[in-house]
């Protein structure tokens, strides 16, 4: 008896002994979690980079037309947001006065030839007159010189009705090229003056980007084919286009010592005007994505999926170095490939949850 209560004694202490020693030995739940969490490093990176710079859509081809003479407004068959053709009629003039004095100008041009006709037919007479000694030469002299004159005011009076006809042509507003009106400032029955715009119209296959590039970004950027343009404003599918041309003013900004850059945008697809879906027009928000060189700023980047997004919130789970997880909200960049900027709220070499779910189970 003595025995076995000894050995029963034995083994009650290795049963009481045997958790404690786990306990103290083994790991806590939260310290495996942690050493089971995948993380990434934060990178930086020089080159293979782009930086973004606002832009504004601008039209190659924009014009103000204005009325060239003075008169009111009779006629005005377009609005906002109109396609127009080329030499189509816009606007017209009142042109009462001038077609008076077109016709005053064809009526004389008719008594002129009149009298050219007459002075012409006397003028041979003359000539036939001469020839059998009926006349002196002195007399035909001053036939021939009178029949000069007569042709010479004819021409005035062609060149003065051609005129008249120009100035009558004034009257009438034409498109010279085909295009969309994107404003018209008077309505019918304004008055039209010299100089005053009465439409303005630009032509929808040829625009561009304009943006402003510091100095130091300028260089080797013309011509260059990595260059992306982002138009948010378009749809997903459109929103990012390559552009057909990069032109560099040679002349920078005395006060922000930035160089304007033009990027010509290919012209949409055909038959894409007459879609539902929104157009690009003058005006419009762009972004322009220019390549920086391999001693630029400094680029932070992540994988992508350990990127969290909770309503208006982004942001990662920063390991700490006791191995904690830290959500930290940071502001996000260009996405490439697995990869997504970072351009605020993280350092180079910092570690991030890799499984932001996981991490946040981590307490």
């Amino acid at each position: 008896m003595l025995k076995d209560a000894i050995r029963v004694a034995a083994l009650l202490a290795g049963l009481l002994q045997g958790p404690v020693a786990g306990a103290a030995g083994a790991p806590a739940p939260t310290q495996v979690a942690q050493a089971a969490l995948e993380t990434a490093e934060v990178r930086a990176s020089r080159s293979g980079q782009a930086t973004s710079f606002d832009g504004v859509v601008e039209a190659v081809r924009q014009t103000a037309l204005a009325a060239q003479v003075a008169g009111a407004l009779v006629a005005f068959d377009v609005k906002v947001g109109d396609a127009v053709k080329a030499g189509q009629v816009l606007a017209r003039i009142d042109a009462q006065a001038a077609n008076q004095n077109t016709a005053a100008s064809d009526a004389q041009v008719q008594a002129a030839r009149a009298s050219l006709e007459l002075a012409t037919k006397d003028f041979e007479r003359q000539k036939q007159m001469l020839q059998k000694s009926y006349i002196s030469q002195a007399a035909f002299e001053r036939a021939e010189a009178q029949f000069k004159s007569t042709r010479a005011q004819v021409a005035a009076q062609l060149a003065q009705a051609g005129a008249t006809r120009t100035q009558s042509g004034l009257y009438t507003v034409k498109a010279p090229y085909a295009g969309i009106v994107s404003d018209v400032p008077v309505a019918l029955g304004d008055m039209a003056m010299p100089g005053r715009t009465l439409l303005t119209l630009y032509d929808p296959a040829a625009l561009r980007v304009t943006v402003a590039v510091p100095q130091s970004a300028a260089g080797g950027l013309a011509g260059n084919a990595a260059i992306k343009v982002q138009l948010p404003g378009l749809p997903a599918g459109r929103a990012w286009v390559t552009p057909s041309r990069a032109t560099v003013l040679p002349t920078a900004d005395p006060g922000t010592h930035t160089v304007q850059l033009r990027l010509d945008l290919p012209p949409p697809v055909a038959g894409a005007a007459a879609s539902s879906a929104p157009q690009l027009s003058p005006g419009m928000f762009a972004r322009a994505w220019l390549p920086m060189a391999a001693d630029g700023p400094v680029h932070l980047d992540v994988p992508a999926r350990a990127v969290v997004r909770r309503a208006e919130l982004t942001a990662v789970y920063v390991v700490a170095t006791d191995g904690r997880p830290v959500l930290r909200q940071v502001r996000l960049g260009p996405a490439r490939n697995d990869r997504v900027e970072i351009l605020s709220g993280l350092s180079a070499g910092e570690r991030v949850a890799l499984d932001p779910q996981a991490a946040a189970r981590i307490r």
